[in-house]
């Protein structure tokens, strides 16, 4: 069976040289142009073998995919939140920081970041993953170093705006990335996987904060310069191996077997989502994109994920500042929260990718999270108010991976899924901006405006906007699977309903 299967291969590589795309024939990549092509790696193999070849094949890409690109946003997490440990480390008073300089700081870099998302995909698919990642991991590690050795407010606006440009690609280029290489049923755990390493960063960094901070005084230095310089150095080193780590697409992967490439490209054509190669791109998918309601529904609820995010990552050494706590303590007591968060990412993507209740997911996470939240908007009591960043975490943490693959289980096509994350992730990025305002230091220590609109997005673009997006998809489901959307097809040749995505009415949206 195994010669037979071998041999197939040998004729289907031989047959088909003359079929290769330009652009991956000069890769020398022997892969066809058209899913309907690809031949049957397993011909003649039971369910059990074949399932068993898949679960291997799947393990083989997630050893390679997840541990190294978790690696890469734990760093690029890490480096634009650890501004919050420096400020404990007194960087405010050494740079002649006074009012709402910090919040400057913080806003500069949020502008940048979500002005550059829409586009990173587009640039990431033209220049390919591996060259993609690698450069941008290099520029924000630079970046980062250079942050260590400004004296002024001025130079701290510069180094935070030209961080934001150079970190907009990670986290929609992976999350787009992603969904090249996994079924739709399985990219929630990977991207949650993914996420976590969000929720670690913010747990490592307290601790590596209170490391670091008692280098305070050498060469000179202040404790705070030593957190951007020596986690800069440590991006920068990482970035050196990105080259050889980061594959781009599956036809291309060098890790991966011919048979295995044929097997990773026939799940995908299983799952209903087209290969990278067989669409170019044309603005037909931007305005797609645009036009397409769910766009704006999930950004919406992304933006009930980010602002929240990024107010707790951001201020909740300022808000432990705020209940008492003081230098390393405070640092040391923001672990926990993450750590428990980062659990509590994982297990929701493990149990989304297996019922597929995306919707339900985030509407019973978020409730938590604004439970959490009220709790620390309505007492002053340290210790219930400490027990609420457990919950406000819990509640915002999961919904970020969770929404991201929610959109992309529902839009099909390459090009088009790229420019609908790149819009969500950069329109929820811009509430970054209300993120870094909020918690204004004559509040301390209770920070009621900070509270109260974190607890207000959850409630209305999250929660609500969950509820909204899961009743809307429900209802569209119901009426193709009753054939009231069949009249889209009349008229349309078998081309032009293949290129209608996840418009086509037999495309059945994840709840």
């Amino acid at each position: 069976m195994a010669d037979d299967k071998n041999s197939g291969l040998e004729v289907f590589e031989k047959s088909n040289i003359n079929q290769l795309s330009d652009v991956e024939s000069s890769r020398g990549v022997s892969t066809p142009k058209d899913y309907d092509d690809l031949p049957d790696p397993d011909a003649g193999m039971s369910d059990e073998e074949r399932a068993k070849l898949d679960k291997a094949l799947v393990w083989k890409i997630d050893m390679w995919l997840i541990p190294w690109l978790s690696l890469l946003y734990l760093l690029s997490f890490l480096d634009r939140t650890n501004i919050g440990n420096a400020r404990v480390a007194h960087m405010e008073k050494n740079i002649g920081m006074v009012g709402r300089d910090y919040n400057n700081a913080l806003t500069i870099f949020f502008i940048s970041y979500a002005g550059a998302e829409p586009i990173t995909n587009l640039l990431l698919k033209r220049y390919t993953p591996r060259v993609f990642f690698t450069t941008i991991i290099f520029a924000w590690g630079a970046i980062m170093t250079v942050m260590g050795c400004i004296n002024n407010q001025a130079g701290l606006l510069a180094c935070r705006w030209f961080l934001g440009l150079a970190e907009a690609g990670l986290f929609p280029g992976v999350n787009y990335y992603l969904s090249c290489w996994y079924k739709r049923s399985e990219l929630g755990f990977r991207a949650a996987l993914f996420f976590s390493a969000a929720a670690l960063a913010g747990s490592f960094g307290g601790l590596l904060a209170a490391a670091i901070t008692q280098m305070d005084g050498v060469g000179g230095y202040e404790g705070w310069r030593w957190i951007f310089i020596l986690e800069g150095l440590i991006t920068v080193f990482v970035g050196i191996f990105c080259w050889w780590m980061v594959n781009d697409f599956p036809d291309t992967a060098r890790f991966l077997t011919p048979e295995e490439k044929l097997r990773t490209l026939r799940r995908l054509q299983a799952d209903n989502q087209a290969r990278a190669e067989t669409e170019k791109f044309s603005r037909k998918y931007v305005w797609a994109a645009c036009r397409d309601w769910k766009t704006w529904g999930y950004a919406v609820c992304y933006m009930g994920c980010l602002c929240p995010l990024y107010s707790f990552s951001l201020f909740l050494p300022t808000i432990l500042l705020g209940m008492g706590y003081q230098g390393t303590k405070a640092q040391l007591m923001s672990v926990p929260p993450y750590a428990v968060a980062a659990v509590m990412t994982v297990f929701i993507g493990w149990l989304a990718d297996r019922t597929r209740w995306r919707g339900y997911c985030n509407m019973a996470v978020s409730f938590t999270g604004c439970v959490g939240f009220a709790m620390l908007l309505g007492t002053t009591n340290v210790h219930v108010q400490y027990a609420g960043t457990f919950l406000g975490a819990m509640g915002i943490y999961p919904t970020v991976s969770n929404t991201l693959t929610w959109a992309s289980n529902n839009v099909e096509g390459v090009y088009k899924r790229g420019v609908v994350v790149g819009i969500i992730v950069g329109w929820g990025n811009m509430n970054g901006v209300v993120s870094s305002n909020i918690y204004m230091p004559k509040e301390k220590p209770k920070y009621t405006t900070g509270h109260a609109t974190v607890l207000a997005y959850m409630i209305a673009c999250l929660l609500g906007g969950s509820i909204f997006m899961h009743l809307m998809l429900r209802r569209e489901n119901k009426l193709r699977k009753s054939g009231k959307r069949d009249h889209w097809l009349e008229g349309k040749t078998e081309e032009e309903i293949r290129m209608m995505g996840d418009v086509r009415p037999d495309f059945i949206y994840t709840l």
